[in-house]
């Protein structure tokens, strides 16, 4: 089943990639997307708003880290959606140590981030 409004949530520091991801999500997919500028301010919003289906985070922010983030909506939220973001390959490992649901390796393409969201979209709602 496929849930028409999908939320979700852009974690990353980096201004450019923050807004190039929120819009793709938003103008091409027609998601809901909320973005944060660093892990600490999506983390209160994900507490306070936990209808939320998909977390899109990078690594390395000021505040809390990515990984810091994953672990805490992992417990609070286990079944979420966590995708993590790094331009370094050896956080994939730590990344799934955690619970990660999914990996992109920065830079990535549009493509694939449009894959990994609808593929987390059709297999799991």
């Amino acid at each position: 089943m496929i849930i028409s409004n999908v939320k979700i949530v852009v974690a990353e520091d980096e201004k450019l990639i923050r807004t190039f991801v929120g819009n793709a999500l938003t103008y091409c997919v027609d998601r809901e997307v909320k973005t944060f500028e660093n892990g600490m301010a999506a983390w209160n919003y994900i507490k306070e708003h936990p209808d939320f289906h998909i977390v899109i985070t990078d690594v390395e922010m000021p505040k809390m880290t990515g990984l810091e983030l994953l672990k805490k909506i992992k417990e609070l939220f286990p079944d979420k959606i966590c995708i993590i973001m790094s331009g370094n390959p050896l956080n994939e490992e730590s990344a799934s140590e955690l619970g990660a649901d999914g990996f992109l390796a920065k830079p990535f393409k549009l493509k694939d981030l449009f894959e990994i969201v609808q593929l987390f979209i059709n297999d799991n709602n």
